[in-house]
């Protein structure tokens, strides 16, 4: 009979300890969150689960946002689209202070920090502008394609994926020049260079284009549900599935894919570090930072609602939070 009582209070005992381990596996590592001006007439209010560029706000109560969706980082400050106001901010990366806001086109989606400048793409003004850093001032403007959403710079040229008309324009990063149009899948959203290539991702497609830095298409090659980032990692790329939950690895030489991994829900922006990815999901509110060898989640932060982009520097991580109108930091290793 005491066997039996035993055995009870070791298995009630072992379940207790079940319960309590997820709660210190999943334990998400906090971040600073830095609020965003609202702007005048800037703001607009978004019901919880509102769609907008193939994001997710989630929860249930409205916010007013002034819509942060992408982030870059320029060696001296991080730079924050707010695509409801038409406006880019400067945060000091060293203490986070915000030091500026600067009017562009109309809803900037996309920036690019490459070769001195700034650049912004304005999905709804079909251009991008070139922006001196310092100053925050208009250097110039170059018209694109139909509904511009993503920036890549191969060395020389900045490459833009057009998300309306399915193509990507090449310009010349010296002059703004545009060096070629060129045919995509559905509704291109990341690029990224990598392998002496430009990759493509085709949210609506469920692919990845690879060109040639010529824009002849080197191959098409399938992705998870709803790709939408792309980042270089030496030898690989590696896209975010944001209807997939996961990330697709898929080797630079060839496009061999290599394997699917999970991640979050709405599995948006992503970066490289040199050791590790860093993935936001938009739906879970998180970040994650993977190892690229196992494509395991080694470290996962809360950050704010609805994060859309990641940028890292000095140090630091950033991520811009759509649905809470803020910034999410953190010093990372």
């Amino acid at each position: 009979m005491n066997f039996l009582k035993e055995r009870v209070f070791s298995v009630a005992l072992l379940l207790a300890l079940t319960a309590a381990m997820p709660s210190v596996i999943n334990a998400q590592s906090p971040m600073t969150e830095i609020p965003l001006a609202s702007g005048s007439g800037g703001a607009q209010s978004m019901a919880g689960g509102a769609l907008l560029d193939g994001g997710d706000l989630g929860g249930g109560s409205s916010v007013s946002t002034t819509g942060p969706e992408a982030v870059a980082f320029d060696g001296t400050y991080f730079w924050v689209a707010t695509q409801f106001n038409d406006k880019i901010t400067r945060i000091r990366a060293s203490d986070g202070l915000v030091s500026g806001s600067f009017t562009v086109g109309s809803r900037p989606v996309a920036l690019l920090f490459a070769n001195g400048a700034l650049y912004v793409a304005n999905l709804f003004s079909n251009n991008v502008m070139k922006i001196t850093p310092s100053t925050g001032a208009i250097a110039a403007t170059y018209n694109v394609g139909d509904g511009p959403g993503g920036l890549a710079y191969d060395g020389s040229s900045i490459w833009v994926t057009n998300r309306n008309s399915n193509n990507v324009t090449k310009l010349s990063a010296k002059n703004g020049s545009i060096q070629g149009t060129f045919a995509v899948g559905n509704r291109p959203i990341g690029v990224a260079f990598a392998g002496n290539n430009i990759w493509v991702a085709n949210n609506k497609s469920n692919s990845v284009t690879r060109l040639s830095t010529a824009g002849a298409v080197l191959g098409t090659y399938p992705a998870g549900k709803g790709p939408f980032g792309v980042a270089s990692e030496g030898e690989n790329v590696w896209i975010t599935n944001y209807f997939g939950q996961s990330l697709t690895k898929l080797r630079a030489a060839d496009g061999f894919n290599l394997g699917t991994f999970k991640v979050g829900d709405g599995a948006a922006g992503i970066a490289f570090d040199g050791m590790n990815l860093w993935v936001v999901n938009n739906g879970d509110s998180t970040l994650v930072k993977v190892s690229p060898s196992s494509g395991t989640v080694v470290t996962t932060y809360a950050t704010g609602k609805g994060p859309f982009s990641v940028a890292l520097g000095a140090s630091k991580v950033f991520v811009s939070n759509f649905g809470s109108n803020s910034v999410s930091t953190a010093v990372v290793n």
